[in-house]
């Protein structure tokens, strides 16, 4: 067979940004809802901010038969439906559609990886792209073995390192691991086992959305690139920390998927303690991947995971009853289709956590999730103690009863939706009386830096690409995180329907959780 011409450079304006090397991506399960609303709009943007290399292709790997033309055509439809850069621009569209192919077969089919190393060759030869794959499994979870075992029976993995590979140019591969990674921690250890037959850690990248999304990175950014707030990050002065992730919607036709997770595994598992960790972690000593991922995993394994006798009195689980959301009328969970009749899948969750470190020891963390709840919306509040004299008590502002506590300070991290950061503060209103009245400090992302931010999927994407790992998660922070939830999962299994609390849909959860932080002298910061 002819070695196909290597395509010509193409004029590309050049970046601000650092830009990746050649590489091609493969994405098995390119006919999946993944693929079309998150990852190919993602590319798209990339390519629209001039962040993708001028040699790059991109390969499907999916079950069902189409042509290259055909895979092309259902791509453009998705990019035009779902990019944050409508209309879509023809010259950017064609600049990245030139390197898109397909192959078609079985995930457990060798004759197929056979194909896709035909069909690398030739992309390769054709782009130049130096043997740098990337391979992103955007299939269920039930396939992650199947696909990494296939790829390296078909030798088209190469080592992690340039002197071990046998070649004299610095190829790489990638692995990108959707969520969730594992069932519980003895099939997350096994998982891990398996990949790392394939994959050298450093070859692995676990992929959660929330982590890229902007105000996930500014965490980091407004912590310890502010010196006004890192002194009072800390049990000296914050009360308490809640973590809230809220979905107004409820199962929407996965009720198969959800009555296996449930609340504890699709969210608190993975996202939460994510999201946690990045709350209250030590100051890396540099901004480098595994500096930061070795602080992350330091907050999980100082949080002390409950003894089953405990369960009941840290946490509250729930289930959505028939109701009423947004003027439309909300069946039960145990009524959606393909979930079980006498089902125990809690679709809410309320957990206290305790960081038993210097900086946070007494200070609980209170993770809330849920569906069907009153909006979309997941923020971290850390709520500061009040001042230890009351000296406004006898000079309140109208609609406060003499004698009433001043409101604390709180500063929220809204992640989604209107991305931004507030602080509530207490100021004087106009007038001669002397009075404190809530006001907000803040900003709204849109706002301040005119645009909307990236979309999670493209920062990254982008990482993997640079061989960046910061925003995924490593093997450590994985098996430490189910450690934490696996004693909350057996309790619960055991003991079935007893304790499950119910609330209608469209409230904010069953009353069982608001008695559970009232009991703490606390409340829930609802928005």
């Amino acid at each position: 067979m002819t070695t196909p011409a290597v395509i010509p450079e193409i004029s590309v304006p050049p970046s601000p940004y650092q830009v990746p090397q050649a590489f091609s991506l493969v994405i098995f399960g390119a006919s999946g809802d993944l693929t079309r609303r998150k990852l190919f709009p993602a590319l798209y943007a990339l390519a629209h901010d001039n962040l993708l290399p001028e040699r790059f292709a991109v390969i499907g790997f999916a079950r069902r038969e189409k042509s290259h033309e055909a895979f092309r055509e259902e791509i453009r439809v998705a990019v035009d439906e779902f990019s944050r850069f409508r209309p879509v621009q023809p010259e950017v569209w064609e600049r990245l559609a030139r390197g898109i192919y397909y192959v078609s077969a079985a995930f457990e089919d060798p004759a197929g990886y056979a194909a896709l190393g035909k069909q690398l060759a030739e992309v390769e030869a054709r782009y130049g792209t130096c043997g740098n794959r990337m391979y992103y499994l955007a299939t269920p979870p039930t396939s992650y073995t199947t696909v990494v075992g296939q790829l390296g029976a078909a030798g088209l993995v190469s080592a992690p390192w340039p002197e071990l590979s046998g070649t004299d140019w610095p190829c790489w591969s990638r692995v990108i691991i959707e969520k969730p990674f594992g069932h519980d921690l003895a099939t997350a250890v096994a998982l891990n086992a398996e990949i790392h037959k394939t994959f050298h850690e450093t070859q692995v990248y676990r992929i959660d959305h929330y982590l890229g999304k902007e105000t996930v990175q500014n965490i980091l950014t407004f912590r310890f690139g502010n010196s006004i707030f890192e002194p009072l990050w800390n049990r000296r002065y914050v009360d308490h920390v809640q973590l809230l992730v809220a979905e107004h919607i409820g199962v929407e036709g996965r009720g198969g998927y959800y009555d296996a997770a449930g609340a504890l595994r699709d969210m608190v598992q993975n996202h939460m303690l994510q999201l946690l960790s990045l709350v209250a972690m030590e100051p890396p000593a540099t901004f480098d991947a595994e500096a930061v991922r070795d602080e992350k995993v330091k907050v999980l394994r100082a949080i002390r995971p409950p003894a089953a006798a405990r369960v009941g009195e840290v946490t509250v689980r729930g289930q959505y009853v028939r109701g009423a959301l947004r003027g439309a009328r909300v069946p039960a969970y145990a009524d959606e289709p393909r979930v079980a009749e006498d089902t125990t899948t809690e679709t809410f969750a309320a957990i206290r956590l305790e960081v038993d470190n210097w900086r946070w020891a007494g200070v609980p963390f209170y993770l809330r999730t849920g569906k069907a709840l009153p909006k979309q919306v997941t923020e971290v509040t850390i709520q500061y103690r009040r001042p230890p004299l009351r000296l406004f008590e006898h000079a309140p502002h109208p609609g406060h009863r003499l004698g009433d506590e001043v409101e604390p300070n709180r500063l929220t991290l809204r992640i989604q939706p209107d991305e931004g950061i507030s602080l509530r503060v207490g100021l004087k209103p106009p007038g001669p009386r002397i009075s404190l009245v809530p006001a907000h400090l803040g900003f709204v992302y849109r706002d301040t830096f005119g645009v909307d931010p990236a979309e999670a999927y493209e920062r990254l994407l982008l990482d993997c690409m640079l061989g960046d790992s910061t925003l995924f998660i490593r093997r450590d922070e994985v098996e430490t995180a189910w450690g934490l939830v696996n004693p909350i999962l057996q309790a619960w299994q055991e003991a079935g329907r007893e304790g499950l609390a119910y609330y209608p849909a469209g409230s904010w959860g069953p009353t069982e959780a608001d008695r559970f932080i009232q009991g703490d002298g606390r409340a829930w910061v609802n928005p």
